[in-house]
């Protein structure tokens, strides 16, 4: 075990709660990758750059990749909260790091601080050079490199159903089913929904594109019948203050879970806002990731049309 310092805290499998402040350990966080002359390629979670350092610990260059140009965006930041929670600010932007053939560094960024737009870029390993990148469409989430360097990317959702040895075409049952806590404190199950097709909406109260999303999601659920079509808003506020307060602002028509923070470990998704349809048997229609407008919502009121009608 290491400190943040990088000196000997204690053996293989010893945990230790440090006394620095958790924040510390947070912000240094990052992905990385080793390379065959033990060189280290570091990509800091909380900031979009890539570093390159020598076996001793020397910074051979850092790569600034510019992903909020243009935008306007700021840095993402962590801001302490009560006790030794944190609150996230801005979400995280890098996401991997891979070494693959010609001598080629492959990162797995995001245009966005909620993880949504997903991208990879490939570095030159002399330089940092970024000598390629490609942009994934929204259900491309896993990448993967041959043995020429080419770059194949893959429908997570398909793969994961491959593994479990589910016929192509055929729909997985929506899983972990939840049980969570309304605003009331009334124990509300997945089972509940049984019976109509249901859309789980996974949100936060300091997610931007949440706020812009909740009133197309309210009109939704007005055009739809109670026998036939269900929200269910899962928040995942650590601070039950702020969900409450984001509650009274928008007056969400359909019922909203407490998810605690606890939804990510859980559901492992990149960012938020994340929705899942789901039919009247509980299995995944689609996954939704981000917020895609009017024109997502357009074509997400004639898919719950559809599966309405379905016998």
């Amino acid at each position: 075990m290491l400190d943040t310092l990088g000196r000997p805290t204690g053996g293989l499998a010893t945990i230790r709660r440090p006394a620095t402040p958790l924040l510390d350990y947070v912000v240094n966080a990052g992905a990385v990758a080793v390379g065959p002359d033990g060189a280290v390629y570091y990509a800091p979670l909380v900031r979009d750059e890539i570093r390159k350092y020598t076996p001793g610990g020397q910074v051979s260059w850092t790569t600034k990749r510019g992903l909020f140009r243009g935008g306007g965006e700021p840095d993402p930041e962590f801001l302490p909260a009560k006790g030794a929670d944190l609150r996230l600010k801005k979400a995280l932007v890098n996401v991997a790091l891979a070494l693959g053939p010609p001598d080629r560094l492959y990162a797995l960024g995001s245009d966005d601080s909620a993880a949504t737009r997903l991208r990879v870029d490939v570095l030159d390993l002399a330089t940092g050079a970024i000598v390629a990148t490609r942009h994934l469409g929204p259900r491309e989430t896993a990448v993967a490199v041959d043995a020429s360097g080419g770059l194949a990317v893959f429908d997570t959702d398909s793969l994961v159903a491959s593994a479990d040895g589910s016929a192509p075409g055929t729909r997985e049952p929506f899983s972990p089913a939840f049980a969570l806590p309304d605003l009331a404190g009334d124990t509300v199950s997945l089972a509940g929904f049984r019976g109509k097709v249901t859309l789980v909406n996974f949100w936060a109260s300091w997610c931007d594109p949440c706020r812009e999303e909740f009133p197309h999601m309210a009109a939704l659920y007005h055009e739809f019948d109670r026998k036939d079509f269900e929200i269910a808003g899962v928040s995942d506020d650590v601070d039950s203050g702020l969900m409450l307060a984001f509650v009274r602002k928008y007056r969400p028509p359909f019922r909203i879970l407490v998810g605690g923070g606890r939804m990510k470990q859980i559901y492992h998704y990149r960012g938020l806002p994340y929705s899942v349809l789901l039919d009247r048997q509980g299995r995944v229609i689609e996954r939704i990731f981000g917020f895609g407008g009017a024109e997502e919502f357009r074509k997400l009121r004639q898919t719950i049309a559809n599966e309405v009608r379905a016998p």
